[in-house]
């Protein structure tokens, strides 16, 4: 897990999600099983149009998946608790993955398991898919939108989807999902902000 700012453990709690007045925390998440993945390129992408347009202070961590390796099945594992606690923690929830076997990666599916019942209440979720084919850009909507509002999590866009082809045009593609996710995702946050 990388950080890019800390967060005090005590920010918010799911069941009283934002501290009012307090920083806004975007999280980012990569499920792609390769470290610095395009994945992950893709979410910090993203994750950085929504804080620019966020007012007030921004909080940001990103949770590289890939980086906790075996840990995650261990029976003391640290690192891992803390990234669960990271993302439990978030206001919003940039979630990101490679398309493996036409769904999210089982590397995703196993960490994001380990959260209890309802642990991203109150977080505002947005579903990143990265593809080989355009075909595969429904991953997102069809199987990652449905894990994450089943976590508790509020997901007030579609998803935003790219192909690999696309990659190098990333900022075009990320402007044009913004463009009209933009409302419903502001006025999402400032719900959960209090503001």
């Amino acid at each position: 897990m990388s950080l890019n700012s800390t967060l005090p453990t005590n920010h918010h709690s799911p069941a009283n999600h934002h501290t009012p007045g307090a920083p806004i925390s975007v999280v980012v998440v990569s499920g792609n099983p390769r470290p610095g993945s395009r994945t992950l390129t893709v979410a910090e992408a993203v994750g950085s149009r929504i804080r620019t347009a966020l007012t007030g202070p921004v909080l940001h961590q990103t949770v590289e998946v890939a980086d906790l390796g075996p840990e995650i099945f261990a029976a003391e594992r640290p690192r891992t608790s803390g990234a669960l606690a990271t993302i439990s923690h978030a206001d919003v929830l940039v979630v990101a993955t490679p398309v493996y076997k036409a769904s999210y990666t089982g590397l995703l599916k196993l960490f994001l398991d380990q959260l209890p019942p309802n642990a991203l209440q109150g977080a505002i979720a947005v579903p990143v898919v990265v593809s080989a084919a355009p075909s595969h850009g429904l991953v997102g909507e069809a199987y990652l939108r449905p894990l994450l509002v089943e976590l508790g999590a509020t997901v007030p866009t579609r998803a935003f989807a790219v192909t690999e082809a696309q990659l190098n045009d990333l900022d075009d593609v990320v402007q044009g999902w913004w463009a009209g996710a933009s409302a419903p995702l502001l006025h999402s946050v400032r719900v959960v902000a209090g503001s």
